[in-house]
């Protein structure tokens, strides 16, 4: 029966995931990424921009899907192909909390999977083609292979830890804030463990020569892609650069990414948008229910959850840069600490139907959110998930592009994104930040603080039209007629 019921859990993570996965505008960083993926695609070739983009993982892993389905540019990518990386990697983050959770019984990590499988967050995210689905996946893989290496003191395990750990870093520079979080946790519980016979650091001494496994294992993974698999070693000086960069745009300057401390916290908190309702509360009460209750019954594995919880929620509501995606983070440990919860709660047996009702209904809950957010109002400024997301209209630009006449499109905006991924298969685009003394084109899209300049230096005719790139954010269109 367990086996039966954690099939049902993978076919509704799937399905959440995989339903209608291109009817959502492409967001700003979604195509920013894309672009890339048809760059490397189309040459073979990827550089890391230690500026402004996080790592490779994301760009080769894609590589997969779109060979698969025959797709070998970036005009014959499909936002569906794009967004199959983060789903696949989504569905296997939850299957790995099980495996991860099953030291605290099948009944716990049978209902992590559940919740972690209609978590609202988690779906939305792993519909999105960026980095942070991979980096929570590939940290759960860790987790799940260095218990292993604990239990077993096997090379193999530490070897594949170690792997695991250098494909998180490889995927985002914030990987260290997980990685250092989960060691605190277990350092932690590890000394205030009165049971334990044996020091912490006559451990870490037996651990020596699986620690030395596991970095190479780290060593492996991050030479391989941050030097573009042996082709850029410029690009491993590069990895540690960008934390200059990204030191600075975490330490907050009072930009618009920067949030209160409760930012995450109210994610879950009950709240209405424009009368629509989001409320995760029972979610996050049975989360903090269950660390707190980690602590009273002394569980090391359900404390060390907890501790690793609490750390890396400090952490992230302390940094002043913020965006909803890092919240998926999160899910994970408030899953096991909610299914442990209940299941030690269900292990009294006049409590085990209202548990099954409790979960159920919690299940249904997060299921209903997820309707909401992934599918009715996946773009829309009233879903808090939906960060400065493009508008709707967007989708209209290939229309546009394919009704104009042959000639080059110009893009004359402070703001562009995600445009270069809707005008792909149009050959002459340019973009321009600033006004140009030329300004006549097939096809034009103008901010509307431009415009009217734009119009004065226009020599042709041409048909004139509005386009939400974003909220708050209008593009002239300008078609040129005979």
């Amino acid at each position: 029966m367990p086996w039966v019921l954690m099939a049902l859990v993978v076919a509704a993570a799937v399905a959440v995931r995989v339903v209608d996965l291109d009817a959502r505008p492409m967001h700003a960083d979604e195509a920013n990424q894309a672009v890339k993926l048809g760059a490397l695609l189309e040459t073979g070739e990827y550089r890391f921009d230690p500026q402004d983009h996080h790592g490779p993982t994301l760009y080769y892993f894609a590589l997969v899907p779109a060979w698969l389905s025959g797709e070998r540019s970036l005009a014959a990518l499909t936002e569906t192909t794009v967004r199959a990386t983060p789903v696949i990697f989504g569905i296997v983050g939850v299957i790995l909390l099980a495996a991860v959770a099953a030291p605290l019984g099948r009944h716990t990590a049978l209902m992590a999977a559940g919740l972690m499988a209609l978590a609202p967050a988690s779906v939305y995210y792993s519909r999105y083609f960026i980095q942070e689905t991979l980096l929570v996946t590939f940290g759960l893989a860790a987790w799940f292979c260095v218990v292993r290496t604990c239990r077993t003191r096997r090379a193999p395990w530490a070897l594949a830890a170690g792997a695991f750990v250098g494909l998180m870093q490889a995927s985002k520079a914030s990987a260290p804030v997980f990685v250092l979080a989960a060691l605190a946790a277990w350092l932690i519980v590890r000394r205030r463990d009165a049971s334990s016979a044996e020091s912490v650091g006559a451990n870490i001494g037996r651990l020596l020569p699986l620690l030395a496994w596991g970095i190479a294992g780290f060593t492996a993974m991050f030479v391989c892609f941050y030097s573009s698999f042996f082709t850029h070693f410029e690009g491993l000086k590069d990895a540690f650069g960008t934390y200059a960069v990204m030191t600075t745009r975490v330490a907050g300057q009072g930009g618009a990414h920067d949030k209160a401390w409760w930012y995450y916290a109210d994610l879950f908190w009950w709240q209405r948008r424009a009368g629509v309702l989001w409320d995760q509360t029972l979610f996050l009460g049975l989360a903090l229910g269950g660390g707190v209750a980690s602590l009273i019954l002394r569980d090391r594995f359900a404390r060390g959850i907890a501790l690793y919880l609490v750390i890396v929620a400090v952490v992230l509501s302390a940094t002043p840069y913020k965006t909803p995606w890092i919240v998926v983070h999160l899910i994970p440990p408030m899953a096991i600490l909610a299914a442990w919860l209940l299941a030690r709660i269900a292990e009294h047996r006049v409590a085990k139907i209202p548990v099954v009702l409790v979960f159920l209904l919690c299940l249904g809950l997060l299921g209903r959110q997820t309707s909401l957010g992934v599918f009715r109002y996946a773009s829309s400024e009233r879903n808090p998930l939906a960060y400065v997301h493009s508008s709707p209209d967007v989708k209209k630009v290939p229309a546009l592009a394919e009704r104009a006449p042959a000639g080059p499109v110009k893009v004359i905006s402070e703001e562009y994104w995600p445009l270069p991924w809707y005008l792909r298969e149009r050959k002459e685009v340019g973009y321009w930040t600033t006004i140009p003394d030329d300004c006549d084109a097939s096809l034009l899209f103008v901010s509307a603080d431009y415009a009217e300049t734009v119009k004065g230096r226009l020599k042709g005719r041409y048909r004139q039209g509005y386009l939400g790139l974003r909220p708050g954010f209008v593009l002239v269109t300008l078609i040129a007629e005979p």
